[in-house]
């Protein structure tokens, strides 16, 4: 096959068939299935069941025969109905070449697919086909676990009579180095006929006698050696030539393993018989062959003979006879005769556009001739523009309208021959039938440019030296020698210069094309009534788009002013646009401009209005119209100038009268002229002032208004009751408002009304800052309804309204003492103190109130009685034990009373103890007694403190205190001393003022024996640090002092160092330290949570060191 070139495009990987699947292999039925000598008998062919493979083909390739130099096409198709994506496909020729590496000038695979049918279409072309491509070929095809093949053969004729001789090497070898062909497997050798085969020539190395000889695991490494490519080929007959070798027990000579005959010849099969007895039959394809004038049966002694006359291409088979059990078979191989070119092809010259005829006749009737231009084949398609006539024997090639690249070799062949020409097309003389004119044209208006030449030939367009192609809006006609180039609508940039040229023509027609349009103000961009806006201080640049050809010229005016191309206003033209420019607009800038275009097509005007707008002036200082106890409404006009823009609405801003600091009160815009600030300060005086807005910005604030106050009433007084009623008057009270205000308390107003009425009457007319009033004047009997407001500089309060009608008529309630419960019990004050009790009474009308103490009438000038309504009290400035006693308390309301008894007891220090006696004393003991005293100081005594005193010092020692008895032992006194005693009486007030001291003293005396003092070593008193007392763990109270305590000792004194978190505290100000007698303090001023933490305090002295932690938490107050 042709050495490979490029993959093609379509072709695609096969994945291999599994492995249970057989691959087809050669030898199947059908025509020219082996080309080479010694093939196969038929029972050890490879065998296949195509029934057990998915059948995905639903149109094979067929066998097919091409001569050599022809062109043939096999085509597999393939449906994709339930195929989900496109089957792979491999060509293989022989067992194991894949034809994909083989593409290029002789070999091309295509594909297609036809969405309509859905079918895949896979062809193999082989062109120019040679000797060497002869044999059998298969298609593959797979799709995921399905797979199908189909084998199929290819037979090359020759093209003359000569047989080359048969070298079995060179037929395996790769044929033509260095050459066109190079890389081409030539299978070709071994398709010779059967008188041939005696001509072989062995070759210098004897390829079969290594095969024979050689272990099958090196059959590959030989076939690489040699340059054998069909190895199969080789192993089949190597397999066949060692059966040859072992004789067959019927046939003493077999058939040979082919046999090539011409179409219409006869061929002559024999064998011959070990055993002339055995009945021998003929098969052709598996069919018996029955004798007949076609098939002739000859026997020759042992010889068995098969004569077939007149051979046709039917005949083509294999064929096999059987002698009892044993069968040999052979190939039949039928070759069409060649057929012979008896009138070759004549040189051809001629013009373009004519029509040429290329005739040859050959020596058959309708054969099969194929046509080339320059090697290549030529094919009788619809499409083609070259038609191939036959008639008889006779061949014609046609093309109606010859052109240039038709000028070439044209050659036909046969089986038999061939024969060549040459055609040599060349131009006609070209003449200008009309040639293309100037044109001017308008904007949009068609282009239409139409040349006339002598002949029918293709041109091309050209504007400006460049290509012009046909396209939506360039059209190009030819018909006949007319080219039309046509544009329905012209564009600016059509102008220019065109020429038409026509292929294969040196010359061109040339023309000029002129496109002209009035010029044309573009003002969809401006607004309605082409208003443009503007604001005030910044710049207008207003660019109009400008059409027109030639460029039109630009005027701008506004009034009877033109506008040059400087200063504040000003007009820049460009190629496709004018500006306007205007720097820093005024107010004054406002008004109609003028721009007016002009050019030879025409000329346009259009009027502009330009608007300058601005921020809104600011409105008027507001005004305050009511006030709250955190509100007020205001209200205010809108400005005089709305800035030339609708006013949008409105921004309120308030500041403190003392304050410099603005605050807006609202983001969205307020609408109205009216606003409602909210959430001010009861007391505090306020400004407010207003911005407008529009659509250009915000105006300047208006100026403030006055200053103004929020304040609020009181909430209503509470607790409204009936304090008294009599027969004229009703008395009232009441508490104060629970929420007052900035505006504070100005008074209150009583009111009332009688019962069935709504009309209240004041009952103060001037406010009265009591909570208590009395209404006077109302008649006996009759019942009101009374409510108090409370009143202050924002007004009046929501009235607080007694709940039920009150009837004027005094009522008797009989006398009822309260007495406290301090005083259910002995009400005990110390001598000095003062006494003050109030003891609450009740009792209508006119209660009357008595004292008496101890069944006596209390002295006036030593105790101060004072009665109320409700009450009454009894004062002493200055308590005396005098005042101490029994008193009794009477109310008496007509003829009912009430009684209560107040147990007073005024106390003092008591007096010294009576006479103090020694009464024994012995060892180191002294045995005393003692009298209570005389006075008590009104109270109980609760015990005695002794005292102690050495006769030589004076100095006196307590050694009892809260003693409680009238004698005492003294013990562990001093031997040798002599000791004084004294004792002080005590009482609830405290011990009394004296003492009293023993007349004698109390002589320890010795008992004669000499104390003899023992002798000390001195004690070291040096001891490391130890914590008697840790510390502990401590919770503090965020903002009040905190400190952590702990004890230590030791000798020397120890070095104390505080600790937060191991980190060593100091020079911190927050932290104050404290060491006193060997208690250590830490206190934390204020803490936070932040000093909460573990705390370390640590000593240390010279002979170790000691530490304690607790851990502080800090809590936070809600």
């Amino acid at each position: 096959m042709p050495e490979p070139t490029k993959k093609d495009e379509t072709e695609t990987e096969s994945a291999p068939p599994p492995p249970e699947q057989k691959t087809p292999q050669e030898g199947e039925t059908g025509k020219g299935k082996v080309w080479s000598i010694g093939e196969g008998a038929p029972e050890e062919t490879e065998k296949h069941d195509d029934s057990q493979r998915s059948t995905l083909f639903i149109e094979k390739p067929q066998s097919g025969s091409v001569s050599v130099g022809g062109n043939i096409t096999f085509i597999a198709k393939v449906e994709a109905k339930d195929l989900l994506r496109k089957p792979n496909v491999k060509w293989f020729k022989g067992k194991w070449m894949d034809l994909a590496s083989k593409a290029g000038k002789h070999l091309q695979l295509k594909e297609s697919f036809e969405r309509h049918s859905k079918i895949h279409t896979f062809e193999m072309h082989i062109i120019q086909a040679k000797e060497n491509y002869a044999g059998n070929y298969r298609c593959e095809v797979s799709y995921k676990d399905k797979f199908d093949s189909c084998s199929f053969d290819l037979e090359v004729t020759e093209s003359s009579q000569a047989a080359p001789s048969i070298d079995i090497r060179s037929a395996f070898k790769r044929s033509g180095d260095g050459q066109d062909d190079a890389g081409e497997l030539d299978f070709s050798g071994l398709l010779k006929r059967r008188e041939i085969k005696q001509q072989e020539e062995e070759p210098e190395v004897d390829v079969w006698e290594l095969l024979k000889n050689a272990n099958p695991s090196e059959y590959e490494k030989i076939a690489f050696q040699y340059g054998i490519t069909d190895l199969r080929g080789m192993l089949k007959r190597l397999k066949r030539m060692r059966r040859e070798v072992k004789k067959s027990a019927a046939f003493a000579k077999g058939l040979d393993p082919a046999y090539q005959v011409d179409k219409g010849g006869k061929v002559r099969f024999m064998v011959e018989l070990a055993d002339p007895t055995v009945e021998l039959k003929w098969y052709k394809n598996g069919q018996e062959i029955r004798p007949s004038a076609k098939y002739i049966f000859e026997h020759k002694g042992n010889q068995r003979i098969l004569f077939i006359n007149n051979c046709t291409m039917t005949d083509d088979a294999r064929y096999y006879v059987t002698a009892g059990d044993e069968k040999c078979s052979t190939e039949l191989f039928v070759r069409d005769p060649p057929i012979l070119v008896t009138k070759g092809l004549e040189d051809t010259n001629t013009y373009v556009g004519e029509r040429v005829e290329l005739s040859c006749e050959v020596s058959e009737d309708d054969a099969n001739v194929k046509w080339f231009k320059n090697g290549v084949e030529l094919t009788n398609e619809p499409k083609s523009r070259y038609r191939i006539k036959v008639e008889g024997k006779k061949h014609t090639l046609i093309i109606e309208e010859a052109a240039k690249n038709d000028s070439a070799t044209y050659s036909v062949m046969t089986t038999g021959g061939q024969s060549e020409a040459k055609l040599s097309v060349d131009l006609r003389p070209l003449k200008i039938s009309l040639a293309l004119e100037d044109q001017t044209v308008r904007l949009g208006q068609e282009i239409h440019l139409k040349c006339e030449i002598s002949e029918n030939v293709e041109g091309k367009w050209y504007k400006n030296g460049q290509l012009i192609e046909a396209s939506d809006r360039v059209k190009l006609y030819h018909k006949g020698r007319i080219h039309r180039f046509v544009i329905a609508s012209a564009a600016v940039d059509d102008e220019g210069e065109y020429m038409f040229v026509p292929d294969a023509y040196n010359i061109n027609i040339p023309c000029k094309v002129h496109v002209v349009d009035p010029p044309k103000l573009h003002l969809d961009g401006l607004g309605e009534g082409n208003t443009v806006t503007v604001v005030a201080g910044s710049k207008l640049r207003l660019e109009i788009p400008i059409t027109g050809e030639p460029t039109p010229k630009v005027m701008w005016s506004k009034g009877d002013k033109w506008i040059t191309d400087s200063g504040r206003i000003r007009a820049e033209t460009y190629p496709d646009s004018s500006c306007l420019v205007i720097d820093a607009a005024e107010r004054e800038d406002s008004g109609p401009f003028r721009i007016m275009l002009k050019n030879e097509a025409g000329e346009d005007t259009a009027l502009i209005n330009i608007k300058v707008v601005d921020v809104p002036d600011p409105p008027q200082a507001p005004n305050v119209t009511e006030v709250g106890e955190d509100w007020c409404t205001m209200t205010w006009e809108p400005p005089a100038n709305d800035g030339g823009s609708p006013i949008l609405g409105y921004f309120i801003e308030r500041k403190k009268k003392q304050s410099s600091r603005w605050m807006r009160l609202n983001f969205e815009l307020c609408k109205e002229t009216t606003f409602e600030p909210k959430k001010m300060i009861e007391g505090v005086a306020y400004e407010v002032r207003v911005f407008a807005v529009n659509a250009i910005g915000i105006s300047k604030p208006s100026m403030p208004s006055k200053s103004f106050v929020p304040l609020a009433v009181t909430s209503p007084p509470t607790l409204l009751a009936v304090d008294s009623v009599t027969d004229t008057s009703v008395t009232m009270k009441w508490r104060p408002p629970d929420h007052i205000g900035a505006a504070g308390l100005d008074g209150y107003v009583v009111e009332y009304c009688f019962e069935g009425t709504d009309e209240w009457i004041v009952a103060n007319p001037e406010l009265t800052d009591k909570t208590k009033f009395t209404i006077n004047g109302l008649p006996t009997g009759s019942k009101i309804l009374v409510r108090v407001k409370a009143v202050n500089a924002a007004g009046e309060s929501e009235p607080r309204y007694h709940p039920q009608p009150i009837l004027v008529k005094e009522v008797v309630e009989p006398p009822k003492i309260r007495l406290p419960r301090h005083l259910k019990q002995t009400y005990t004050r110390r001598v000095g103190e003062t006494v003050n009790l109030v003891i609450p009474f009740q009792g209508r009308p006119r209660a009357k109130v008595s004292w008496q103490k101890n069944g006596s009438p209390i002295d006036k000038n030593q105790i101060n009685i004072r009665n109320t309504e409700n009450d009454t009290i009894i004062f002493i400035r200055k308590a005396e034990r005098s005042h101490s006693g029994e008193y009794n308390m009477k109310v008496e309301v007509e003829n009912l009373e009430d009684k209560a008894t107040i147990d007073i007891q005024i106390v003092d220090r008591p007096g010294p103890p009576e006479v103090v006696t020694i009464e024994d004393v012995w060892g180191e003991n002294v045995n005393l007694s003692w009298k209570p005293p005389k006075d008590d100081g009104n109270a109980a005594i609760t015990g005695y403190t002794i005292q102690k005193a050495d006769k030589k010092s004076m100095e006196w020692f307590t050694v009892m205190e809260h003693y409680h008895r009238t004698c005492a032992t003294i013990n562990e006194l001093v031997i040798g001393n002599e000791y004084y005693f004294r004792i002080f009486a005590e009482n609830m007030c405290g011990l009394s003022e004296d003492a009293t001291m023993t007349k004698e003293s109390a002589l320890i005396a010795k008992d004669g024996k000499v104390y003899k003092y023992p002798v000390y070593d001195d004690f070291d008193f040096s001891e490391r640090p130890l914590f008697t007392q840790p510390l502990v763990n401590t919770f503090a109270v965020a903002g009040y002092n905190a400190t952590l305590n702990c004890s230590v000792r030791g000798n020397p004194k120890p070095k104390i160092t505080w600790l937060k978190n191991k980190v060593v505290i100091m020079n911190d100000p927050k932290y104050r330290m404290f060491s006193n007698q060997g208690v250590c303090t830490l206190e934390i001023r204020k803490p936070s949570p932040y000093d909460g933490g573990t705390y370390t305090c640590q000593a240390v002295n010279e002979l170790g060191e000691a530490e304690v932690d607790c851990k502080l938490e800090v809590k936070v107050t809600q």
